[in-house]
Formats: structure tokens, sequence, C-alpha cells
């Protein structure tokens, strides 16, 4: 990992750069944000067709899926400005999907980050009663359809968040999560219940005081805008993890995992579509996972570039670098897994 950081550090001296995001970062923002709020404006202030409100609700989905992976995960790392006012500001744009920042930050920054694909850990690939994405869990005859029925809960992503967000607190507090990274429990949970109200009063009220729609349009709304956004940000997520190539490793009877965390991180993580770069725009880098998860720090607007030297070192020193060349192939890979993973004991 030393001479990895080496390598990378003496790219942006030489370059005369900074790893952290640039007026592009500015750019894309504005445009996320507005891909979200644009539409959500027009539905409260202009009278229009009831089916109006669908295409605005898949817009605002696209709009909050791409405020999270593009603009939002920057920030939550700290990586999208040197000010860390900025990036606490844009960190904050998490209630867009109706949460909070404190929940995200200890599923993906502490555990997924640092306990990437352990079963038991590693929340994102954690038990499900309906999905099984670690050949460690236990295996149930409905696994068996998983990549079938997968992508449709995949869309309820972020409407599920909505309640699990509660659990999901009750847990960080009762484990001592919450305050080992020195947050109050009791303040978290009222954080977290004033986000889920004025948000809901907000997305859902808002549309039923101000505009034309009946009140079955704008739940109906409510939910297509979160099914769109879900099923974009979960399918993105787990192609970097549950795809062919990547491991699963369990820690040792010392509780340890074999290898250094950086190669931990070569072994577990994979790329996708590193040649499009509306996929690598719009999706904020995340198809450049690899080096995401070396350099959380960095910006993902300079992912492209220090892939090739991320992928120069782990070759010279016999170590994988896994990449699906396309989404497709990406794609088709994790369907496979799912299935293996749902026909498979460990």
């Amino acid at each position: 990992m030393a001479v990895l950081k080496k390598n990378v550090n003496e790219y942006f001296k030489e370059k005369g750069i900074s790893s952290k995001g640039n007026w592009k970062m500015g750019v894309k923002s504005a445009v996320m944000l507005s891909l979200y709020l644009v539409p959500f404006v027009l539905i409260l202030t202009l009278p229009m067709a009831g089916w109006m409100i669908f295409p605005l609700s898949i817009l605002m989905g696209i709009g909050m899926a791409g405020t999270g992976m593009s603009v939002m995960h920057d920030a939550a790392h700290g990586s999208f400005s040197k000010k860390a006012w900025l990036n606490e500001l844009l960190g904050s744009t998490i209630v867009l999907l109706g949460t909070t920042g404190f929940n995200w930050k200890v599923q993906h920054n502490v555990l997924h980050h640092t306990f990437t694909n352990i079963d038991g850990m590693d929340e994102d690939i954690g038990g499900r009663e309906l999905l099984r994405f670690s050949k460690h869990s236990p295996l149930k005859k409905i696994h068996r359809f998983q990549h079938f029925y997968a992508y449709f809960l995949y869309s309820l992503m972020t409407l599920s968040k909505l309640i699990k967000d509660f659990f999901q607190l009750h847990e960080y507090n009762k484990s001592g999560i919450t305050k080992e990274q020195n947050a109050k429990p009791a303040l978290e949970y009222v954080k977290l219940i004033g986000t889920k109200v004025i948000y809901l009063l907000a997305t859902i009220g808002l549309p039923l005081i101000f505009s034309d729609f009946t009140w079955w349009q704008v739940l109906l709304g409510f939910i297509v805008m979160h099914c769109t956004g879900g099923i974009i940000m979960a399918i993105v997520f787990q192609m970097a993890h549950i795809v062919e190539g990547v491991d699963q490793p369990l820690p040792g009877k010392d509780g340890n995992i074999e290898n250094e965390w950086a190669i931990h991180q070569l072994q577990t993580t994979a790329n996708f579509s590193r040649r499009s770069r509306i996929m690598n725009w719009f999706i904020g880098g995340l198809n450049f996972q690899i080096e995401h998860h070396l350099f959380p720090n960095i910006c993902h607007i300079h992912y492209r570039k220090i892939s090739l030297i991320v992928e120069r070192t782990a070759r010279e020193y016999g170590l994988p670098y896994n990449v699906k060349s396309t989404f497709a192939h990406a794609l088709v890979s994790h369907a496979r897994m799912l299935k293996a993973l749902g026909r498979q004991a460990a």
C-alpha cells in the first residue's frame, strides 16, 4: 500500500492538482440537484394532466440517484472539497433520500469500507431473508429464484430504508457504535425522526396541498420516484462486490483477516464499464470501485486517471485487479452470482 500511495501522490504532485473536487463537481451538483428539484417545483406550481406526475417522478428518481452517488457520496467521504463545511453541507443532501447522514456514514464509511464483503460485518451483504449475497450465510429454498426477483427488491431499497433506519440506528446504539462515533444515541433518534417527518411533509404533503393531483396520484408518484432511484443505486452498488471474481473471506480464529487491508480491497471489489464517460459521470465514479475503496478521500473525478496507476501497481505485485469491461458484462456477472449464491451452500 505504501508503494501505491507514493505512486498516486506523485501523480497529483506532477499534475499540480488537488485530490479533491473542482469546478466540475460544482456543475455536476447543480445538474443533479436540478434533476430532483425542478420536476418537484413543476409539480407544485403548474396545472397539468394527472399522468404527468409519473414522468416527473421518474426524473426526480434519477436526480435522487445522481445526487446520492455523485454529490452526497463524495461529500460524506470528505472528498468533494477541501472545505469541511462544504462537505458537510453537500453531505446533508442525503435528506433527499429520506434519511440522515449518521446512519449512512456508519453503514458505508465505517462498516462497509472497513469490513468489505465480510459476512456478519459488512451490512451490504448482510443477512436478508429474501436475498442471499454471501456464500457464508444460510441458504433457503426461496433463494433459488433470487436471480429473478432480486431486481424488484432492489427497487424498494430507499423505500424500505424509510423504516429500516430506525431498526438500524437501534442496533448501532445497542452495540455502542453510536458512542464510538462520538454521537449521542438519543439525539440521533430525534434527528432521524425529525428528518423523516419533514421529508414526508415536503414530498407528499406539499403536493397534496399545492398541486391538483389526487392523493393516490401523489402517493404513486412518490413510490415511482423511490423505485427509480432505488433500483439505479442498488444495481450500481451490487455490481462492485457481488460479481464473479470477487472474494468473500472470513476472519480467522483470531478474528483477523489473512491479508492486509489494501490487498483485501483488491480481492473483494470490482470495476466495470471503465471506458464509458457518461456512466462514470452519472454514477459518481462508482464504476471505479477499486480506486474508491483504496482512496475514499480522493474525489471520483480523478479515478479514471489513477486507475491506470492502481492497476499497474497491482499487476506488478501479482495482485488481482477485477474489471468487467461493460455495464452489460457486469450486470450479467451479477445475475450469475445471484443464481450461484441461491443454489450453492458455503
